[in-house]
């Protein structure tokens, strides 16, 4: 992966050895899902960032911090610059979030429509973060550019 941001030292009271296997599960995630030499990691104070490319997606990971009460959260942009939702659109993402988004649910940022799903540390599985990964991926690219505003 390639590092965009240098290195900072995170203040945690996990282990170390947590801490390490929490990033390895993300990173070995992140490899196996991105296309070619569009991973990039960022670490600082404020945790670490994750970008790649899936599809047509552009993924977001981020932890906060590592201890058990920081948050794993992954998002995708699938709709940009939306300072009008329809109501058609916006009844649409209600019901796509009730069907087929499963953990992850289509919210906005900024002006964005994301998917997105979020988790707190405590008890985090390797499992886990492959399919929270996986399904923002998954879904964004699923959805890109196939919503309207």
């Amino acid at each position: 992966m390639t590092t965009y941001a240098p290195e900072l030292a995170i203040a945690d009271s996990s282990s170390s050895e947590e801490s390490s296997t929490r990033i390895e599960m993300i990173e070995t995630v992140i490899s196996s899902l991105e296309q070619e030499g569009t991973a990039m990691v960022s670490h600082a104070q404020e945790g670490y960032l994750w970008k790649f490319g899936y599809g047509e997606a552009e993924v977001f990971v981020q932890l906060t911090g590592l201890t058990d009460d920081d948050t794993l959260t992954v998002w995708s942009a699938v709709l940009k610059d939306t300072t009008a939702l329809s109501a058609d659109l916006s009844k649409k993402l209600l019901e796509l979030n009730w069907t087929t988004t499963l953990e992850a649910r289509f919210a906005l940022l900024n002006q964005d429509v994301v998917v997105v799903t979020s988790r707190t540390l405590a008890g985090l599985s390797a499992a886990e973060v492959s399919r929270c990964i996986t399904i923002v991926a998954t879904l964004s690219d699923e959805y890109q550019g196939s919503l309207s505003a």
